[in-house]
């Protein structure tokens, strides 16, 4: 049997993606140690050529690694790892003739304030994440073009992922209002695409089993894309309560988040409130994910996807384990 190498496997989505290839035979690199799958994982760092330790047998590649954090210093350690490790590991593939390769990269290369941009839209990314992986992106294309014979190359461009255990924006939001310590900022209509972590990391399996020769880009995001009021409706529905309908409207909460932004100026420290979150919160980011569904049907829908998250995290409240991945 042919054998995957995952690389970045340790982190959120590589623990579920090993899960559902449950079958396939898989090598996990990564510069830490997994917490369910060590005994298939080997400490690597991708910016270091020689550390990338790849086998005859390894048939497909998929590169998860990656340095997304916001507050990452030096900003080269974006370019380090996103784009000269992505090189090593294409030098590497060419060393050992592999063929199939899948890059998640992110809808981050869009840039901000885009309509609904599907894979055709002109990349405009506005930080030093997104431009590394547009970089990244971009040598993938340059590696299939310098020979595109019998390869397989698919890039996926996630929205903003979420799922039992992560703890990023969508975790927060979530918790916010689970804890009924919410407050309705704008008009609650603005709408925001979303990427269940187990419909994710099914849309990369039929990427595998697929293995569709050429080089194909695409978006995901599930659907049906939930406004603010859409989604507090299906937490209140699961946790049996209701938010209160105050809404603040948004003139006054971006000038609360101005306020807060000259308090953590004098104090020199970061808060929770800031006038940049309130516009996120507030700000319609759509992602047209067409393509991806014109092949695939996800597992979970979005209902589906948040009552799982919101009955591990805060109705059961699981601890982490294996038995409860």
């Amino acid at each position: 049997m042919s054998k995957i190498l995952l690389i970045g496997g340790s982190g959120f989505v590589g623990s579920f993606l090993i899960r559902e290839l449950d079958g396939f035979k898989i090598q996990n690199l990564d510069k830490r140690q997994s917490p369910f799958y060590n005994e298939i994982t080997t400490l690597c760092d991708i910016t270091k050529i020689n550390q990338i330790n790849f086998s005859k047998e390894i048939d497909t590649v998929i590169l998860l690694a990656a340095e997304h954090k916001d507050d990452v210093s030096p900003v080269s350690k974006y370019y380090d790892v996103n784009v000269q490790g992505t090189k090593n590991v294409l030098v590497k593939m060419d060393e050992f003739e592999i063929k199939n390769f899948i890059f998640i990269s992110s809808v981050a290369v869009y840039g901000l304030n885009k309509s609904n941009p599907n894979e055709l839209h002109v990349p405009d990314p506005f930080n030093h994440y997104a431009k590394s992986k547009l970089k990244a992106e971009q040598a993938v294309k340059e590696w299939f073009d310098k020979n595109s014979k019998n390869k397989s190359v698919t890039i996926i461009r996630p929205t903003v992922i979420f799922g039992e255990r992560n703890r990023g924006n969508v975790y927060n939001l979530l918790k916010q209002i689970s804890s009924r310590k919410f407050l309705m900022i704008g008009n609650g209509q603005n709408k925001k695409s979303m990427a269940y972590v187990r419909n994710v990391v099914a849309f990369i399996k039929n990427r595998i089993e697929e293995k569709e020769q050429g080089y194909c880009i695409f978006n995901y995001a599930d659907k049906p894309d939930f406004s603010t009021s859409e989604l507090v409706s299906v937490i209140e529905k699961k946790m049996k309560f209701k938010i209160p309908k105050f809404k603040i409207p948004y003139f006054i909460g971006y000038s609360v988040g101005l306020f807060f932004d000259l308090i953590a100026l004098v104090i020199n420290k970061k808060l929770s409130i800031s006038s940049v979150r309130v516009k996120k919160f507030c700000a319609t980011t759509q992602i047209d994910s067409a393509k991806a569904f014109n092949i695939f049907e996800p597992p979970f829908s979005m209902e589906q996807a948040l009552n799982k998250t919101l009955d591990y995290e805060f109705v059961n409240s699981k601890k982490i384990s294996d038995g409860n991945q």
